[in-house]
């Protein structure tokens, strides 16, 4: 089976082209792939494919075989493969995902390959009940939760997957491992949930680190840095255009008043490709 490794602000994952490649149990094979010592290495698996109801399909899986509705990052790669690879000349393209099809408009270089991509990563969910979150409230924002012996102050979006957004002082003192893997289990979370804490540094700039449901610290996730975005203007901390800072790089993202959409750029790469014989 051929695979493209590719990777947006360091989140990466093993793509296989399904125009060409047929996949029987991605389940299995994200576990065995992902695994950086005995597989090729990733954050998971994400299958590009044909689609009835837009020029591409995106399936992603984590590094545990559970299957996530969507991956701003991972998105933004399938965006770079599909017409880098021709699979379709569409600009904007769209994307089928499990939450829904995106729409991406594409940065081209003077090779004609995508650099980079803006997402229309569509509009936040704020209703508890379908984040989901186990609370009786109407919005999820600021309120108290404890982990690892300490309080913090938790603000719940979906981006088409559930994000908990923690803004803290110093968010290099966070230990993660730790404190990610205790909020992400939460029993009021029923289907798991990402964790972002988040350090301020003025009202457009943040440096965000992110625990994400099940694969674990990852250098980035585009949902969740949207959801940052989203959260930050809830919460009265930043404003609707933001630049994150991950461990592997700078998204921008903007809550635009106009459609109330969140808007999301970055990079995309190419990193290698080869044969899996496993």
């Amino acid at each position: 089976m051929r695979f493209t490794k590719m990777q947006g602000a360091g989140n990466d994952y093993v793509y296989v082209d399904c125009f060409d490649e047929q996949v029987d149990d991605p389940e299995a094979l994200a576990r065995v792939i992902s695994d950086r010592h005995f597989g090729v290495g990733g954050d998971g698996l994400i299958l590009v494919m044909p689609s009835e109801s837009a020029d591409v399909r995106m399936r992603m899986f984590n590094s545990d075989g559970s299957e996530g509705e969507m991956c701003g990052n991972g998105i933004r790669c399938v965006a770079k493969y599909t017409w880098d690879h021709a699979r379709s000349d569409a600009n904007p393209l769209k994307v089928e995902t499990m939450s829904g099809v995106k729409t991406i408009d594409l940065v081209l270089g003077s090779d004609n390959k995508v650099t980079g991509a803006t997402v229309d990563m569509g509009e936040p969910i704020l209703d508890p009940p379908s984040i989901p979150v186990n609370i009786p409230l109407e919005r999820v924002v600021d309120m108290p939760i404890r982990a690892g012996k300490k309080a913090f102050a938790m603000t719940c979006v979906s981006m088409g997957n559930p994000h908990a957004v923690i803004f803290v002082d110093d968010v290099a003192g966070i230990v993660l491992k730790d404190l990610g893997r205790e909020l992400e289990t939460n029993a009021l979370f029923p289907e798991r949930i990402n964790v972002h804490f988040v350090q301020v540094h003025s009202e457009n700039e943040v440096t965000v680190r992110t625990w994400e449901r099940g694969t674990g610290h990852t250098l980035a996730c585009g949902t969740g840095a949207s959801a940052v975005c989203v959260a930050g203007v809830l919460s009265l901390k930043t404003g609707r255009k933001i630049t994150a800072h991950l461990d592997g790089g700078d998204l921008e993202l903007e809550w635009r008043e106009s459609d109330e959409h969140v808007y999301m750029t970055g990079p995309a790469d190419e990193v290698f490709t080869g044969q899996w014989n496993g």
